[in-house]
Parts: structure tokens; sequence; C-alpha cells
């Protein structure tokens, strides 16, 4: 069974954030639900729902992701969608 995770990323606009955040998940065979993307004067920012694995841990992935995006000048996380949703309610 599938559950889903957000990725979120912010930061300073530039070339090639979209394909490498979805290179990597693709190269850790993650599909991608649903993408929205923005830029807000210089700023990017992109919101991601995943497909996870139930009983898989998402650490490493997180990890991979974080440490991704400290080389292309991002922040970069990934939640579990529950979480998501109980940081983000009103």
């Amino acid at each position: 069974m599938k559950e889903h995770g957000i990725i979120t990323v912010i930061g300073k606009d530039k070339v090639g954030i979209i394909a490498k955040v979805s290179g990597l998940l693709a190269d850790e065979g993650v599909n991608i639900v649903d993408i929205s993307q923005t830029i807000l004067k210089d700023f990017f920012t992109m919101l991601m729902m995943i497909e996870l694995e139930k009983d898989k841990s998402i650490e490493p992935l997180a990890k991979k992701l974080e440490k991704l995006g400290d080389s292309i000048g991002v922040k970069i996380t990934l939640q579990h969608e529950g979480l998501f949703n109980a940081m983000h309610r009103i």
C-alpha cells in the first residue's frame, strides 16, 4: 500500500532545480503524484506530492534530498502527508 509524502523546495531561482529534484526521485524509483511551483520575484517555491511505500522509512530519501538542496543552494524538506497536514491545519 502507498502513502504520500510532501516535498517542499524553497530558494533563489536558477536553472535546473525541478530537473535535479525529479531526477533524484526517478533514480530512487519514487513516483511524483502532483507538483506545483512558482517564482516569487527571485525566489523559487515548489510543492510535490510523492508516493511512498507504507512501511518504508523516509529518512534516507529525506537526507538525499537535503544533501541535493545543499549542493544546489535551496532548502528541500520531505515530510509524511499526515505530518504536513497536521502542521498546516488552521
